[in-house]
């Protein structure tokens, strides 16, 4: 296997950028590809989202997942963007990852180039990136796993000046944001993106969900399952005894890599 850091310029970013990646090619004599179906097919690729304070980087954990369905992981770094393009021209992290990410991915290492072949998930904020990148390019990502996401949206169009928390204050959301009392009916926002889509008639990426009934964004993942079946959108929903942490993220990144291969 390959576990890459890859140094690159963005133009959607204005300046250099890295991101780790993990390509299961060059397997151990002991790893016995001949009686894994998944190394019948070509490769496909997962683009893997950190949550906020998070960094593009893989983990043990996740590269031996990768190896075991044959996909190979990207992992973009975002800082704590939401995934989302700001008003700045230096900041569109979401045609990023998106966008130029791809585009880069498939000239540089020949893969993703199928819709049928790209996948994208992501844990916390990831999570919300996740559906949000997904949905804003749905010829580019056929299926979507969001884990414990952080869908805030709702939340952060009731912020106040003065409202302040241990992890944000009003002035980071109206960055990442913009204006929240517009938050709800914006682009940024995946109801919005998915009634377009409905009003539209395209095709809606098949989405995967998974939240632990103790993570404190339950209610938030609750929220967005009850929009998805008012409005007809189909959706495979895990909700079961977990937390916001990797004990419940490792499982699930399992369980929805092998959604996105068998599903």
């Amino acid at each position: 296997m390959s576990i890459i850091n890859v140094e690159m310029f963005s133009k959607s970013l204005v300046r250099p950028v890295s991101f780790n990646m993990f390509i299961p090619n060059g397997l151990r004599p002991e790893v016995e590809i001949d009686k894994n179906p998944n190394y019948k097919r070509p490769c496909k690729t997962a683009f893997v989202l950190h949550g906020f304070t998070g960094w593009g980087k893989g983990w043990d954990v996740i590269y031996d997942l990768g190896q075991q369905y044959n996909l190979a992981l990207v992992f973009p770094s975002a800082e704590n963007s939401f995934y989302l393009d700001f008003e700045s021209n230096t900041s569109k992290y979401g045609t990023f990852v998106g966008i130029e990410l791809i585009e880069y991915i498939r000239d540089t290492f020949g893969l993703c180039k199928k819709k049928e072949d790209t996948f994208i998930t992501g844990l916390s904020m990831g999570g919300f990136g996740a559906l949000h990148v997904g949905l804003s390019n749905p010829e580019t990502f056929s299926k979507i796993a969001a884990l414990s996401s952080a869908l805030i949206i709702h939340d952060v169009s009731k912020a106040k000046p003065d409202d302040e928390n241990s992890i944000a204050n009003y002035h980071y959301y109206q960055q990442v944001f913009g204006d929240v009392s517009k938050v709800v009916q914006s682009d940024k926002n995946p109801e919005t993106l998915i009634m377009k889509m409905l009003q539209d008639k395209r095709e809606i990426p098949e989405i995967y969900m998974a939240c632990g009934t103790e993570d404190f964004l339950i209610t938030q993942n609750r929220m967005f399952h009850k929009f998805l079946n008012e409005n007809n959108v189909p959706v495979t929903y895990i909700e079961c005894e977990g937390n916001h942490d990797m004990v419940f993220w490792n499982e699930y990144f399992g369980k929805s890599f092998e959604w996105f291969l068998n599903s």
